[in-house]
């Protein structure tokens, strides 16, 4: 008896020698995560844009030999016109700026007729004239995502435009009492009119701290003053325009080159494996 419980001891001694000869495992130590310090983005910046305007008039009317006789013009075309601006404005978040905006819309031509009676009988004129836009505007945006180098925005402007325009040239040829063409002109009215804008384009970085801009515009500039009196017609009045315009332009940021910058997590020593 006494050799049998010899024998299991020395068996149940060999298992504990087995187990103490396995690999220690130290205790994981995970380093702690650190957020990337972030630097702030927003600043001022310049613009300056460049574009083409497609205008709409949206009519016309004026007194002809009294002021109790309203008419409006048979026909109105107001041409197309290059524009040229710039402006200042404030990246306040990376989703949200603004900027106030300067624009001068070059001379635009416009042709229209008008029809009466002349002499008891029926006549139709002939008008010639042009316009020129100094448009001052405060814009808000917001850029929807950055995606590679393009970031496309929408936005939304609030101001006013002085329109400016040249004297109108009233021509008739039809006159059975004055044979021949005979030409009026009636000096032209200038005003301040209130205007709005939307935008949409997509900025396209080009450095760190310059983009280029290339977008569209709609505008809409009120009625006012168009055209004072003479030779028993007038004044006139224009119904405002609509403008749609391609545009294409460079901002420049001041602090463009600040970017967020990451800290790598702290080193921590990994304890080695301790055999026993």
């Amino acid at each position: 008896m006494r050799k049998v419980l010899s024998g299991v001891a020395a068996v149940l001694l060999t298992g504990t020698s087995a187990y103490a000869a396995d690999v220690y495992q130290p205790q994981v130590i995970e380093a702690p995560v650190q957020e990337a310090a972030i630097v702030e983005t927003g600043g001022w910046y310049l613009r300056g844009d460049a574009g083409w305007s497609y205008n709409k008039l949206r009519g016309a009317h004026y007194f002809q030999g009294s002021n109790s006789l309203d008419r409006d013009f048979d026909t109105t075309k107001l041409k197309s016109g290059f524009i040229i601006g710039g402006g200042v404005g404030y990246q306040i978040t990376d989703h949200f700026r603004t900027d106030v905006t300067l624009d001068y819309m070059f001379k635009s031509k416009f042709r229209g007729s008008t029809s009466g009676v002349c002499g008891g009988f029926p006549c139709t004129s002939s008008d010639e004239s042009s316009l020129t836009a100094l448009t001052l505007l405060a814009n808000a945006y917001v850029d929807i995502g950055k995606y590679g180098v393009f970031t496309p925005y929408v936005g939304g402007g609030i101001g006013g435009s002085y329109v400016k325009w040249n004297k109108l040239r009233n021509t008739i040829c039809d006159d059975p009492g004055n044979p021949g063409c005979s030409t009026t002109e009636h000096g032209g009215k200038k005003s301040w009119r209130f205007t709005y804008a939307l935008m949409a384009g997509t900025a396209i970085d080009l450095t760190c701290n310059l983009k280029a801009d290339v977008g569209y515009r709609f505008r809409h500039v009120t009625k006012g003053d168009m055209f004072g009196y003479a030779a028993n017609g007038g004044p006139g009045y224009d119904k405002g325009f609509y403008s749609h315009e391609a545009r294409a332009g460079l901002r420049y940021s001041f602090n463009g080159c600040e970017t967020a910058t990451y800290i790598p997590p702290a080193e921590i020593p990994i304890e080695q494996p301790v055999y026993k």
